[in-house]
């Protein structure tokens, strides 16, 4: 069992950045993966980006490319998420999620909900324009 731990939301206008962080304590030792997911008002709850914990390897949705990057610390099993030029649409509940699971190396993780068995509480992001 493992407790995502988000910090790092507030209030920004648009083109500011901000950044994430979240803290995965339990047992969380093998390359697994990480995510960070958002859900707006009314809204399903997306998939923003991904990282393995061992081989490093991002996944993003297109919505963010270019803006977001997902960077992870193996050591303090720490993930970030680096938001810059953000948009009013990014506005969100962003919740940090981590998955207890062996994932094979080389192989990114899905942008699923199905692909994470742990929840942070979330961190609300606001844009205003």
């Amino acid at each position: 069992q493992v407790w995502p731990v988000e910090s790092g939301g507030g209030s920004v206008q648009a083109g500011g950045s901000l950044r994430l962080t979240c803290r995965i304590t339990g047992n969380f030792n093998s390359n697994n993966c990480m995510g960070w997911f958002r859900q707006a008002p009314g809204k399903e709850r997306e998939g923003v980006a991904t990282i393995t914990r061992f081989d490093n390897i991002e996944s993003y949705h297109d919505s963010v490319k270019g803006r977001f990057t997902v960077s992870r610390d193996e050591a303090k099993n720490t993930i970030f998420l680096q938001m810059d030029s953000l948009k009013p649409e990014d506005t969100a509940l962003y919740y940090c999620a981590a998955d207890t699971r062996l994932h094979p190396m080389n192989v990114n993780c899905l942008l699923t909900r199905s692909e994470f068995n742990f929840w942070g509480q979330g961190t609300q992001v606001t844009v205003s324009s």
